[in-house]
């Protein structure tokens, strides 16, 4: 009987409980953090990058501020006295730099300037806006391109954004403040090279060779900025920021394109720095990248709505489109630099020749010094 019932109870006994099925949790979150690396590498290039920074209000303050002081100066100018001495009578040629890199082809606008040369280097003035806030710091190479050239207002500049309107600007408003003389202000950036002679340059822009010195600040002269209206792409960089955002102030009609590289006269180089009411549109943010170049379209729409006659239509720098890549023009490398080259970037189908030509990798130097003298500087 104990046999049999310990029989019956050890075969009637309870198997014990299956082990729980391990967590769908655990290989996901394993799987996860394999992938994280993977994820991180690759969100760079298949998200849209992050909105650039705004231009904050502190530095929306000390612009306004330069530009009224500079708008202030030359509204009490009396044009009839100037501080220029006897030996220099001549009006001046006001360099506007724009670089957010270190001056890579500074040799070569040291040779353009020819410091050396007594008859010309009272002719022009330079001026450097370079970002504060690229690291390395962008470094003064020294000569022409001293410390002091260096304005102290520089910002923060963001392709595509009103940044680079502000940069232009403040260097504008240096400009005018440092010197009456200044009579033509002409933007450059790191990747522009000359393609003429720094004489051939001044008399063209002055005419000198149809006026006499003394006649040359009298005359009425024309800035020469590109101003486009009939653009396949106009329509959606007018509407860049939304539609009907930029009415009342610039309706479509009056809205137009351009390079954003000019060289404007003292009077409308004072206009830019004076303007208040289109600066408050096209400093608003986009809501179509893609489609917005405020650099590009403030110069030209402004220009053209307030003074359209005293505009040549044409910019004097010369750039390839042929074959852009986002948004970025042709790029030329050394392989491509030869005498037929600068032949070519001059020849215009406008009034002038082009006078600068972009864009030019760093590593174009060498080949651009060995034939500055022969070619380039050879008008």
């Amino acid at each position: 009987m104990m046999t049999s019932s310990s029989s019956s109870s050890s075969s009637s006994s309870p198997h014990p409980p299956p082990p729980p099925p391990p967590s769908p949790l655990i290989p996901t979150t394993i799987l996860l953090l394999l992938c994280l690396p993977t994820l991180f590498y690759l969100a760079p290039h298949i998200l849209p990058p992050p909105p650039p920074p705004p231009i904050s209000f502190p530095d929306e303050l000390q612009d306004l501020s330069l530009f009224r002081r500079a708008t202030a100066a030359e509204t009490h100018r009396n044009p009839s006295k100037s501080r220029l001495g006897s030996t220099n009578s001549k009006p001046k040629i006001a360099f506007l730099f724009l670089t957010n890199s270190n001056l890579h082809f500074y040799p070569l606008w040291e040779q353009f300037f020819n410091p050396n040369n007594r008859s010309s280097r009272h002719l022009y003035t330079i001026y450097v806006h370079a970002d504060p806030t690229v690291n390395p710091k962008i470094t003064a190479p020294g000569g022409v391109f001293s410390d002091d050239r260096f304005i102290t207002t520089a910002k923060k500049t963001h392709r595509g954004t009103a940044t680079l309107i502000a940069a232009a600007r403040r260097l504008l408003a240096t400009a005018i403040l440092d010197d009456p003389a200044n009579q033509f202000f002409t933007l450059i950036s790191q990747h522009c090279v000359p393609l003429h002679s720094f004489s051939y340059f001044y008399n063209t822009l002055f005419e000198v060779k149809q006026h006499q010195v003394a006649e040359l600040r009298g005359l009425k002269y024309k800035s020469f900025i590109e101003i486009v209206k009939d653009d396949p792409y106009i329509w959606d960089r007018y509407n860049a920021r939304g539609k009907n955002v930029m009415v009342p102030e610039v309706p479509f009609d009056r809205f137009r394109m351009g390079s954003q590289f000019f060289t404007l006269t003292r009077k409308h180089a004072v206009l830019v720095v004076k303007d208040r009411r289109l600066w408050k549109k096209f400093r608003l943010d986009c809501l179509k990248p893609n489609s917005c170049y405020p650099e590009e379209h403030y110069f030209p729409t402004l220009l053209s709505m307030e003074d359209p006659d005293g505009c040549s239509g044409f910019t004097l720098t010369r750039v390839n489109w042929t074959d852009s890549v986002d948004g970025h023009p042709h790029t030329y490398y050394p392989n491509e630099v030869s005498k037929e080259l600068i032949y070519e970037l001059r020849r215009s189908n406008h009034t002038m020749e082009y006078m600068f030509g972009r864009k030019f990798s760093p590593d174009c130097l060498q080949p651009l010094m060995d034939m500055a003298d022969e070619v380039i500087f050879r008008d």
